[in-house]
C-alpha cells in the first residue's frame, strides 16, 4: 500500500448559499487499493464533495488531490454515455490516448470483459437496462486504466437487486485492479460490500472508519 492516498482532501471549504457553505473545512483520504462509502443526509456535501476530487467543481478553500488518471460516474447514466453501441461508448474515451486500433480494441474487450458485458459489445445502448448502463460507464474508466473511481449514487436508478449485484461488482474490481473508489450512496445495505466509510454532516466529516459500525450507528438513529 503506498504512503501516498489516491484519494486526499484537507480543510476543503466550498459553498454558494449565504447562510452557510455546502462543505466546511471537510477532510479525508482513502489509500490505494480501498473501497470507500461516502454517507450523509441530504445537502451534507456528498455529491458537492465527489464533484470537487473530480475536479468538476473549484473549492474555495482546501487541498484535493487523487492519484491519475480518474474514472467519474454519474448517477444516471445517460448522462454520461454518448455512442450508439457498447463497445464504441468504452472506445470514446481513448480517443485522445493515440493507441492503434488493435491497443483500442484490446482495451475495450478487457474491460468490458471485467464487468461481465463483452458478449453485449454491439448491443445498442438504448437496449441496456439500467445496470449495465452503469456497468458500461464503469468500464469507460476501466478501459483508461483509471487508477480512482468516483461514484455519485450509482445505484440510485436501479431495483434492489441491481444495487447489490453493482456494488458487490465494484468492490471486485477494486481488489483484482488495485485501484481505489469512493461511492457516495445512503443505502446501509451497501456498506456491506466497503472497507471504510465517512459519515458527512453540515459539509464536514463527524465520523469515519469501519462500514459495520457507521452502518449500527445510523441504524440505531
Amino acid at each position: 500500500m503506498s504512503d501516498i492516498p489516491a484519494i486526499y482532501a484537507q480543510d476543503v471549504s466550498f459553498g454558494w448559499q449565504r447562510e452557510r457553505d455546502v462543505l466546511d473545512n471537510c477532510s479525508l483520504e482513502v489509500n490505494k487499493g480501498e473501497f470507500w462509502m461516502l454517507l450523509g443526509t441530504n445537502g451534507s456535501g456528498k455529491s458537492t464533495l465527489l464533484k470537487l476530487l473530480g475536479g468538476l467543481l473549484t473549492p474555495q478553500k482546501g487541498i484535493l488531490q487523487t492519484l491519475p488518471p480518474l474514472g467519474f460516474v454519474f448517477q444516471n447514466p445517460d448522462h454520461q454515455l454518448v455512442m450508439p453501441t457498447v463497445g464504441a461508448d468504452v472506445a470514446f474515451g481513448l480517443v485522445s490516448e493515440n493507441l492503434t486500433p488493435v491497443q483500442v480494441r484490446q482495451r475495450v474487450e478487457e474491460a468490458l470483459d471485467a464487468v461481465n458485458l463483452l458478449s453485449l459489445i454491439r448491443r445498442p445502448i438504448y437496449a441496456l437496462s439500467g445496470g449495465q448502463k452503469q456497468r458500461v460507464a464503469i468500464a469507460g474508466a476501466i478501459a483508461r486504466h483509471s487508477q480512482v473511481l468516483l461514484l455519485d449514487e450509482p445505484t440510485a436508478l436501479l431495483d434492489p437487486d441491481s444495487q447489490l449485484d453493482l456494488v458487490a461488482q465494484v468492490g471486485r474490481l477494486v481488489k483484482e485492479r488495485n485501484i481505489t473508489a469512493l461511492w457516495v450512496t445512503h443505502r446501509l445495505a451497501e456498506l456491506d460490500y466497503s472497507d471504510g466509510a465517512f459519515l458527512l454532516e453540515n459539509g464536514h466529516v463527524v465520523d469515519q472508519g469501519d462500514p459495520q459500525r457507521l452502518k449500527h450507528r445510523l441504524m440505531a438513529g
